[in-house]
């Protein structure tokens, strides 16, 4: 009797996993770590916007959480006018300048250069106005090519279609929100407060974590964010998923209780995924609202997509990956920083020898190149049959009696820039000429 009793008194006081419950959690942590591995071929994991008119955040914990990579642009608040000086570096990261004619977000070929884009609350058409609108296309280009994005409060609102104003029936800055998500968003009213959030009985947001098992995250704090609309004369677009709702019961403030605070949208296959929230957890460091963050940037991470591969390489022929981004040629473009180029090769049956040449062009010798060849899978650097690591761009590669069947060969630009903090953030120093590409020829012989 003595031993129930202190086995009762220890699980009162500690928290004791069931079995059930220990292979719930084990399938969240597996599903984590499958998200932030599947991270291959980005330059870094994550671009945080603070720009003009945007709460000037330098840090994100959520980042540090996950042990993700991370850049960030700054930008004056909305509290403070913007300098020249403040728009002109915001237009070079944003659309880009003579070293680098593509911005930040980009790789030389439009592919996304940073796994996820994460933008600030604030001011979203103050921010929305400064951006140039070729600068505001870029963002949408990133996204639409596999780059996926988490907006809060400001960010939210910027990446929907417009605001909508349910009484009036007006919307509101439809020429400057870029449609990321092409619904409407609806403000709440509501400012300087906190909100509860009820994760939605089948959120996608339960892979990752439980919420305490009550699928509730309370407090999250709330400055003039927004909702989902959902009405007869704008209805929600399909494809929306409808990840939290609003819980908030004091309604002589504002009627939200129950209302969409976080929702995600995928427009394709090739396109990566947009999460917008109305409330802010972008600054807590520990908790449920910490997890609510991290929830929201691992489905999004999550929803980028598999790489396809250049081209399938013939026999004999030489293929030169040398246009820039100005020609608009993806298929023939160069090379980004950290980037990984994927072609496929056809082998046929009884091929005694399969051989891979890779050539650099004048001056290539000061970028280094990584040749890699797998078996059936897109050969990253970690998983390839056979790689070639060296100093340079010229290198080969041979496999003998190779199977048939097809054969993914991947080129890994190596080279990239250094970085260092400065008064807007994120400064980038060294030979900045790898953010414009660099030139190649590959071939196959078998």
């Amino acid at each position: 009797m003595k031993k129930l009793l202190i086995v009762a008194a220890i699980m009162a006081t500690t928290s004791v996993l069931l079995p059930a419950q220990a292979t719930a959690s084990s399938k969240r942590d597996k599903a984590r770590q499958a998200v932030l591995d599947h991270g291959r071929g980005y330059y870094k994991d994550i671009f945080m916007n603070s720009g003009i008119g945007l709460t000037s955040r330098r840090d994100l914990p959520v980042s540090e959480a996950l042990k993700l990579s991370m850049e960030y642009f700054e930008g004056p608040d909305r509290r403070h006018k913007s300098t020249p000086q403040d728009s002109l570096l915001q237009a070079n990261v944003f659309y880009g300048y003579e070293d680098d004619t593509n911005g930040w977000l980009l790789y030389p070929d439009g592919a996304p250069r940073f796994r996820m884009l994460y933008m600030n609350g604030g001011s979203a058409i103050k921010h929305a106005k400064s951006l140039t609108k070729e600068a505001r296309d870029n963002v949408y280009k990133y996204v639409a090519n596999g780059g996926s994005y988490v907006g809060t409060c400001a960010g939210a609102f910027f990446s929907s279609a417009g605001g909508y104003n349910a009484k009036r029936n007006k919307t509101r800055y439809t020429s400057y929100y870029i449609g990321l998500w092409p619904g409407y968003t609806h403000s709440t009213g509501l400012r300087k407060s906190t909100t509860g959030m009820d994760i939605a009985r089948r959120s996608p947001m339960l892979r990752y974590y439980d919420f305490g098992g009550d699928k509730f995250v309370k407090d999250v704090r709330h400055n003039g964010g927004c909702y989902a609309y959902d009405g007869e004369r704008k209805p929600m677009p399909d494809g929306t998923e409808i990840l939290a709702y609003y819980n908030f019961n004091d309604t002589e403030k504002v009627k939200i209780d129950g209302k969409p605070s976080v929702w995600a949208f995928k427009r394709g296959k090739e396109s990566g995924r947009a999460i917008l929230c109305g409330s802010h957890p972008e600054g807590v460091k520990s908790g449920e609202r910490l997890d609510f963050m991290a929830a929201m940037v691992l489905y999004a991470m999550d929803g980028n997509p598999t790489p396809k591969p250049k081209a399938t390489l013939k026999s004999g022929e030489v293929r030169e990956m040398n246009k820039r981004t100005e020609d608009n040629d993806a298929a023939f473009t160069r090379i980004g920083d950290r980037q990984y180029h994927h072609f496929v090769v056809n082998v046929p049956r009884k091929c005694q020898k399969l051989e891979i040449a890779l050539d650099g062009y004048e001056g290539g010798e000061k970028y280094d190149l990584t040749l890699c060849a797998n078996y059936k899978e897109l050969a990253y650097t970690d998983q390839a049959v056979k790689r070639v690591v060296s100093n340079g761009c010229t290198k080969s590669l041979v496999i003998e009696k190779p199977k048939a069947g097809r054969w993914y060969i991947s080129v890994l630009c190596e080279t990239t820039v250094s970085t260092d903090i400065g008064n807007n953030g994120t400064i980038y120093t060294g030979d900045l000429s790898v953010l414009n590409g660099v030139p190649y020829k590959i071939s196959v012989k078998y």
